[in-house]
């Protein structure tokens, strides 16, 4: 809709829409611009450089985005259309320039200038060509660009909207009083019809009326021959931005006018009934609506669109829901114009940027039902050589081929060493231009910096030479070697790495391949495991690993206990890497975590839209709490049974508040004078920055610890209730701490560019102004505050934060922050007032790859118990930790963030020798209880007798013992076998009941009648046998004990898929094995878990039979017989009618 009529002030676009106009442009306004949606809004001009995400997998029904596409960077799009004969989608921007897109991939088909300096307002396709309407001219060209004709308007005409009334003919109005329709066949005017409201800018048609949309917010309705009004409806007081007719209804939106405060637009949708020709229930929506759209396809829906991108749909007669409205990715852009396809398979958007997206609810959209098709341009073809007139005078004689009939050489053969190609290379970008370009797609725009003169390049090898040969330090790319070396920022090992599974899963893997070291990586597969750089931080952290592994409570999710549990396999690990799926499954039945948004779906992890750097941040105040929070509560570990112990009781205080705790003074300040102070317990702390001048583009220089310092005690200014006052009053907020914790933790937050140029440009004043050497060649010693190690200055770019922090709380000068050197220690005095060291000992960056999405590492001083626990070593050494990707680094390394890919997230700090404030002893709280018995969650088996007898306590497994083990599982959810069944709260997508024995039922609490256990009770068992040291015997133990997430030392595992297989041959079934040596006919119809354990028990025992009798060289030869008897009967186990004892080979009857 156009408001030039309304208030002349709206008249140009504010120069935050479109940094890149020049001045002397100054546009109208677009038709579809709500002014009041900009009051306040301040639109960064470099985020009009929109990033186009990757398609997308689309639901059937329901509408998303399937692509975008960007035309012209900073020009608005201010038309689009699709194609009625083709399948194309048009747009038209601010500039008079136009752009087709083919087909649903949005290739560009043909792209030209309609008007030099006003805005296309309309697109119409026809079936030779497309008409473009600008304020006061109509020009129709071919698909492909050519002027078809040019029809000017008269003097003072300003049109805004076009409507083809048959194949030949057309409308056109505006903000004048009359409508003027045009042949298209003479494209001549023909009549001039009068209208009594001016201001037609929206028309539409019906088999029954023309309907005009004024700005005045009326709709008429008009006779189709004489075009006199012959209805009217006064829809909005204000102005009128959107109407649309289908079958009976119309529908419209716009604005109300509110008095002096001018217009604002209004919620309710005006819905009327041509037949009666009144108005219904108005129709109110959750959105501001801009424009709508009759989507009717199996119901007459309405698409609702705001200028901020949110889009709503809902059915004109009904109520408007919530949970249907969706937003499109404008990037903080404003909506411009917008179509729908004629399938009503497709919606365009265009906005403020130049961006246009395309959204469907289809996978393989068709914009309209029988298009036809398109014309592509043809390539050129080189066709034969042409017939040469050898007696024409003007023939050069260089066309005519010449045969060499001999080898003697030619005149104008050049000697070789002048004929030796030898290309000029082309000089390196400016690092400016690299520094601020921003890429859209696969092009990339950055100011001239001017530091050369126009067109002319200076022509120095040796400098050329030397730039090249500095670019062999670049890391290798993971695309290949081909690529531009400057653009490949991110070294390989911090690049995000997958695991590559093959037919054997993940047995043929080198894990070794990424770590060398015998700490234990994690697996990044899983959902939601991009905190695993985090668990990794947690388990270095001495009294955290202490005391979840001494932690056992009866809650069913309990992040401590998982994370206990993981920390034991973690210990366990000799470099092999582990997986926190039961860890993850426990954090994602935590409600708060679902509600702070840390919880990703799995297409936001693929297709890399999640922002790592801020989630992390997230979850890492989350952990902490949540930890604090479940370790309060800590009961015994027979509370698990349902016995209260008082070996460990309650504490008031967690070791998570006594480790991370500082006491908080919160002091808020009214103007009246009164004070409230608040005191408060808080884990963590947020890096707060100094605030930029806009008009001073230098960065001031500030030191590290004085920055924290400043975002510790805390001072800002903020609307707060006074109860003196008895209303919100501006107050003053202060923060100050009464203690020093003994880890201190700090969110970097640095999340938007401002933040990342602030660190960028104090890691370089840092490396100016510290006292570094400036060195040109070798090595010397470098010092700055916090590092002393041998290097080169370029090692120590990016280089902010110290690696050793000296604090102190006085009542004089409250909180003192400075740098310290990390060999010094403080002296006698300084230790009695109070101060206190602290060490940088993790440093947790994001890094942002643009080729993979981005991901999180961290890295970790690892201390000398962890090194003389795996290495029998006593030592300390920094490690990166990504995944499954450990590597020693230096420990400038781990301070280093060249902010361009690798962001500063999270720092961990401790203070010096904190560890023996605590007591790290482990005690193992899983005890034999574990065994004894319990009540089942089925309540119809609790009921009747259990199908098995439980352990006594003078029963209990002893090291060495031989326990058989079976478990089955269904798609999805993890089912034990071993003396129960595991309660699912899933929903279970196939049972297997062919491979496991689980009927739909049986893992139904309420109606199963099966012994019913949890997860956590049956993980519990395996533990404690595993920690007791009896040996496992079952066929396929290794994928089992991956499902269940258990690491259990090679010694204490007999897999009998391993005893009878041969080096190179294919795995043998249970069943095949039990038929061939034991003559027993297992696993018929279904699977059972008790009968597979025995016989995996039996086939153990046969096997120690094999060897005692012969040896070796005995069993290779049994093993022999057993593959040829495999390839005779297909590895298929005969049916039992034919006589089992017959069937079994020779050789092993006689044992």
């Amino acid at each position: 809709m156009n408001f030039e009529g309304l208030d002349p002030g709206m008249g140009e676009y504010p120069a935050g829409l479109h940094g890149t106009l020049e001045a002397r442009l100054e546009p109208a306004l677009d038709p579809h611009l709500n002014p009041s949606l900009l009051q306040g809004v301040e639109l960064d001009p470099e985020g009009l450089a929109v990033t186009v995400p990757e398609p997308v997998h689309l639901m059937e029904g329901v509408f998303s985005e399937l692509h975008s596409v960007v035309s012209e960077v900073g020009i608005p799009v201010t038309a689009t259309h699709f194609d009625l004969q083709e399948e194309m989608l048009w747009m038209g921007n601010h500039r008079g320039h136009v752009t087709s897109y083919f087909g649903p991939t949005m290739g560009r088909h043909s792209s030209f200038q309609v008007h030099a300096t006003d805005d296309i307002r309309h697109i119409q396709s026809l079936e030779t060509g497309v008409l473009f309407l600008s304020k006061n001219n109509l020009k129709c060209y071919t698909r492909g660009g050519l002027v078809m004709f040019d029809y000017p308007m008269e003097e003072g005409a300003d049109m805004h909207s076009l409507l083809m009334t048959d194949n030949n003919t057309l409308l056109m109005g505006g903000l004048q009083n009359y409508v003027v329709e045009v042949d298209l066949n003479t494209v001549q005017e023909t009549q001039k019809f009068t209208v009594e409201i001016p201001g037609v800018a929206i028309m539409r048609q019906t088999s029954r009326f023309f309907f005009c949309g004024h700005t005045s917010g009326k709709v008429t309705l008009c006779d189709l021959r004489t075009f006199k009004t012959e209805n009217e409806f006064d829809a909005f007081s204000g102005s009128l931005s959107d109407f649309d007719v289908h079958g009976n209804l119309l529908a419209a939106c716009g604005f109300s006018s509110r008095g002096l405060n001018g217009l604002a637009c209004d919620r309710f949708l005006m819905v009327y009934d041509l037949r009666m020709m009144r108005a219904v229930t108005p129709l109110q929506v959750h959105v501001d609506p801009l424009f709508l759209r009759f989507i009717p396809t199996y119901t007459s829906r309405l698409v609702i669109i705001s200028q901020t991108g949110q889009c709503q749909f809902c059915e004109p007669t009904g109520l408007a829901n919530v949970a249907d409205i969706f937003h499109v990715n404008t990037v903080g852009q404003l909506l411009m114009s917008f179509d729908v396809s004629s399938s009503k398979q497709a919606l365009a958007f265009g906005d403020s940027s130049g961006c246009v997206h395309l959204w469907s609810d289809v996978p393989e959209v068709s914009f309209n039902d029988y298009s036809r098709e398109t014309d592509f341009p043809l390539p050129c073809l080189v066709d034969t050589l042409p017939q040469l007139d050898w007696n024409h005078d003007l023939l050069p004689l260089s066309l005519i081929p010449m045969p060499l009939t001999s080898t003697e050489p030619l005149l104008s053969d050049w000697p070789t060493p002048l004929s030796t190609p030898s290309p000029r290379r082309a000089p390196p970008v400016d690092p400016e231009i690299l520094r601020t370009m921003k890429t859209v797609g696969f092009i990339g725009y950055a100011p001239n910096p001017r530091t050369r003169p126009r067109n002319q390049v200076p022509y120095k090898i040796k400098d050329v030479e030397l730039d090249y040969d500095n670019y062999n330090q670049v890391p290798e790319s993971p695309i290949g070697r081909d690529e531009e070396p400057h653009l490949c920022m991110v070294p390989k090992k911090y690049r995000k790495v997958t695991i590559k599974y093959s037919k054997l899963g993940l047995e043929d893997f080198d894990f070794k391949h990424y770590n060398r070291t015998l700490f234990a990586g994690l697996e990044p597969h899983i959902p939601n495991a991009y905190c695993n750089c985090m668990i990794q931080v947690l388990y270095f952290l001495e009294p955290i690993r202490c005391l979840v592994q001494n932690h056992l409570c009866q809650k069913e999710f309990c992040l401590a206990c998982e994370l206990g549990f993981l920390f034991h396999m973690l210990d366990l690990s000799r470099g092999d890497p582990c997986q926190a799926s039961n860890f993850l499954r426990a954090f994602r039945t935590i409600p708060e975590a679902s509600a702070l948004g840390l919880i990703l779906a799995d297409s936001d992890e693929q297709t890399g839209k999640a922002k790592l750097g801020r989630l992390i941040q997230s979850w890492n105040r989350f952990i902490l709490t949540q930890l604090h929070q479940e370790t309060q509560e800590q009961e015994g570990p027979q509370a698990y049974r349902g016995v209260s112990s008082s070996s460990l009781g309650s504490s008031a205080e967690s070791a998570i508040g006594k480790l991370f705790g500082c006491e908080v003074e919160n002091s808020s300040l009214c103007r009246c004078g009164k004070e409230t102070v608040r005191s408060s317990l808080t884990l963590l702390f947020t890096m707060h920055y100094p605030e930029q001048n806009s008009q001073d583009k230098t960065i001031k220089e500030y030191d590290f610890a004085e920055i924290l310092k400043r975002s510790i005690c805390l001072e800002q200014n903020t609307q707060a209730w006074c109860e003196n006052c008895e209303k919100y009053q501006p107050t003053v907020q202060t923060r100050n701490i009464r203690c020093l914790p003994d880890v201190l933790v700090i969110n970097c937050e640095v999340n938007s560019a401002k933040e990342a140029e602030f660190w960028k440009v104090q890691a370089e004043c840092d490396l100016t102004h510290s006292g570094f050497p400036c060195l040109h060649s070798g090595e010397e010693i470098c010092n700055t505050e916090g590092f002393t190690f041998d290097t080169r200055a370029e090692d120590l770019r990016h280089v902010w934060i110290p690696a050793t922090l000296k604090m102190s709380i006085s009542k004089s000068q409250g909180l003192e922050i400075v740098s310290w050197s990390e060999s010094d220690e403080i002296s006698a005095a300084d230790e009695a007032d109070g101060v206190s060291l602290y060490d940088l000992v993790v440093t947790v960056p994001h890094i942002q790859d643009a080729r993979t999405g981005g991901n999180l590492v961290a890295h970790i001083k690892v201390g000398e118990t962890y090194h003389q626990r795996k290495e029998g070593v006593t030592h300390q050494q920094w490690y990166l930790f990504n995944d499954f990707l450990i590597e020693p680094i230096d420990k400038t390394e781990a301070a280093q963030f060249d902010v361009s890919w690798k962001v500063p997230a999270i720092l961990y700090y401790v203070k010096r020798n904190y560890h023996s404030r605590y007591d790290l002893r482990i005690k193992n709280p899983i005890d034999a209880s574990v065994l004894l018995t319990e009540a089942s969650l089925a309540r119809k088996q609790r009921k009747s007798h259990a199908t098995f007898i439980p352990l006594m306590v003078s029963e209990m497994p002893q090291a060495g013992d031989l326990v058989g083990l079976d478990a089955e599982f269904v798609t999805l959810n993890q089912v034990g076998g071993m003396d129960g069944w595991m309660d699912v709260l899933a929903e279970v997508v196939d049972y297997l009941t062919q491979y496991s024995g689980i009927k739909p039922g049986d893992l139904d609490a309420k109606i199963s009648s099966k012994h019913l256990t949890t997860l956590k009770s049956t993980y519990l068992k395996l533990r404690f046998l595993i920690d007791t040291g009896v040996r496992f015997v079952g066929h396929g133990l290794q994928k089992d004990f991956r499902v269940i997430n258990l690491l259990v030392p090679k010694d204490q595992v007999i897999d009998t898929v391993y005893l009878f297989h041969l080096p190179r041959k294919r795995m043998i079934s249970l069943r095949f094995l039990a038929w061939y040596y034991l003559d027993l006919n297992i696993q018929g119809e279904t699977h059972d878990s008790i009968e597979d354990a025995r016989t995996a028990l039996q086939l153990y025992r046969k096997y120690l039979e094999l060897s005692r009798g012969g040896g070796s060289d005995e069993i290779r030869k049994v093993l022999k017989g057993l593959y040829e008897k495999g390839r005779q009967l297909d590895w298929k186990v005969p049916d039992s009618d034919t006589g089992d004892g017959a069937a079994v080979f020779p050789s092993v009857m006689g044992l």
